[in-house]
């Protein structure tokens, strides 16, 4: 097969939502294709070539990039929130350039259960409208997404809405020792005679501090109840600090991880919990593909649609969480952990088969012959 896929997204930035994003991408594509040819965009190229096993090309070398699309015959833009100007418009400029190079270099763009906005300013919105249409296939994670786009005028692409690429991942295929020893490692004691562990994965948002004010009442009522806490951070070393204030401000004893761990570390530590309280969408999402039950606190739509596609309720915002609401949320959950597993399991089904399928769909439009199942898998 001569098709060489290119995946660009925001990689090699030590955030491990989108570090799974390309994971579960890359897992998911070899096993329909087990001879694939991938490049990867990445801000640390060698260390993505050898995690994954792929070529990669530093995204910030205009002549690599320019050589990397040239010799690509599908540009894929890989799942995460790409296309948005919440925080700024630079990732929003640098991916329309992306899609802009590709296009004028007559390359094939697929996007890949983008998760799109939001969009506040109406240069972006003009922007995306332009970029948009330009695109061969649209696959979004959520209808939300979805909305916003034909909302700007996006009508020439079909726009499909799947699931996020990291719901593709089984949780009986993950490798779950490396990321309990990381646990243990920090003193948290493990078994089933053992205090059950709950998990909280925060970031710093804008100048609230209420939130972890919140986070640590939480805490300590968990601690008194019996329970042990651990800071996981998701995107490194940058929720070190927020996790690090929250733990301070509690009276109990909690543990903050100061390791950055990778993907499969991740995946392997959430299978120890009983329970994640979270706010970034991928610690929500990652704990979830584990089977372990979820309480979200919403700083971003995308939050937001998440739970909704779950089935589950958001336990507040972040601008006005309440202690104590969000602790009767988690008591709730825990007191009904068996029901809600069975609730997760029954959504996470029909998502698996949508995030699968998104791999399916982007081999269609590289052109590539008929799938066959790689004997890695």
């Amino acid at each position: 097969m001569d098709s060489k896929l290119v995946i660009v997204g925001y990689y090699g930035f030590n955030n491990i939502g989108d570090e799974a994003v390309l994971y579960s991408m890359l897992r998911t594509l070899r096993s329909m294709r087990g001879d694939l040819k991938i490049t990867v965009l990445s801000n640390e190229p060698e260390k993505t070539s050898k995690v994954y096993g792929v070529q990669a090309a530093n995204r910030f070398r205009l002549k690599e990039v320019v050589k990397t699309i040239s010799q690509g015959s599908l540009i894929i833009l890989g799942g995460g929130s790409l296309f948005q100007d919440i925080t700024s418009q630079k990732s929003l400029f640098y991916y329309s350039g992306i899609v802009l190079l590709a296009k004028l270099l007559r390359k094939k763009v697929f996007f890949y259960n983008q998760g799109v906005g939001p969009v506040t300013r109406n240069l972006s919105k003009r922007l995306l409208k332009w970029v948009f249409n330009k695109v061969d296939l649209i696959t979004v994670r959520d209808a939300a997404s979805k909305e916003l786009l034909l909302e700007i005028g996006v009508a020439e692409p079909e726009i499909l809405v799947k699931a996020d690429a990291v719901l593709g991942i089984y949780a009986q295929e993950m490798e779950r020792k490396q990321g309990l020893r990381y646990l243990e490692k920090n003193g948290l004691v493990l078994g089933e005679k053992d205090s059950p562990v709950i998990g909280i994965s925060v970031r710093d948002w804008r100048d609230y501090q209420g939130y972890k004010k919140a986070l640590a009442f939480v805490g300590d009522e968990l601690v008194k109840k019996g329970y042990q806490v651990v800071f996981l951070p998701f995107h490194f070393p940058d929720d070190i600090a927020p996790s690090r204030e929250i733990a301070n401000l509690m009276k109990e004893q909690a543990t903050v991880i100061r390791d950055q761990l990778g993907v499969v570390e991740m995946l392997g530590a959430l299978s120890g919990l009983q329970l994640l309280i979270g706010m970034r969408l991928h610690s929500l999402i990652m704990a979830s593909v584990m089977e372990i039950p979820v309480v979200g606190i919403s700083y971003d739509p995308k939050v937001d649609a998440f739970m909704k596609l779950l089935g589950q309720p958001l336990a507040g915002r972040v601008e006005t969480l309440d202690g104590e609401l969000l602790m009767k949320e988690v008591w709730h959950i825990l007191l009904k952990r068996d029901e809600v597993l069975e609730g997760l399991r029954e959504s996470l089904s029909g998502m698996r088969m949508e995030a699968r399928d998104t791999a399916r769909l982007a081999l269609e439009v590289a052109g590539t012959d008929q799938p066959f199942l790689s004997s890695k898998d």
